[in-house]
């Protein structure tokens, strides 16, 4: 089986629902709610700042593609869609990636909230591999997703 660079992680390529000439997008081992999924450059770049042009171009395209599936297929009426661009804004996985959550009315007490979450969701020190979904649940998931691409 293939494995993919995220950063300082080996990713399974079956985690990898949809792949374009610049972008890649994979289900999330700890999802922060249903259909959170990440939107990578192919290029392991770290920072935002990083990305070429036509990077930028073809990163937001799929982001906006990935978005617009993830809410229909998750019965979501809104996006949390957000970049933690360096270690102070909470990215731990020095791979630039874009985070993409369906959002339903409710789903935190607090909306902004979902912020706090994120920010500590990845966090190394708190990683426990029990606390993740099984290589099994991703790649159904990652699955189900490709084919609403086709």
């Amino acid at each position: 089986m293939a494995t993919m660079r995220f950063g300082q992680h080996a990713i399974k390529s079956t985690a990898v629902f949809l792949q374009t000439e610049l972008s890649f997008a994979l289900v999330n081992r700890k999802p922060v709610v249903p259909g959170h999924v990440l939107v990578c450059p192919l290029r392991p770049v770290e920072r935002f700042r990083d990305l070429r042009p036509d990077e930028v171009t073809d990163l937001f395209t799929t982001t906006q593609r990935v978005a617009g599936v993830v809410e229909k297929h998750f019965g979501a009426s809104s996006l949390t869609i957000a970049i933690q661009d360096g270690p102070e804004a909470g990215q731990t996985v020095k791979h630039l990636h874009v985070h993409v959550l369906p959002r339903k009315a409710g789903d935190f007490e607090k909306n902004d909230s979902i912020y706090e979450e994120l920010q500590k969701h990845d966090k190394e020190d708190q990683e426990l591999p029990s606390r993740w979904r099984s290589e099994e649940e991703m790649a159904n998931e990652a699955s189900v997703l490709s084919r609403l691409f086709t």
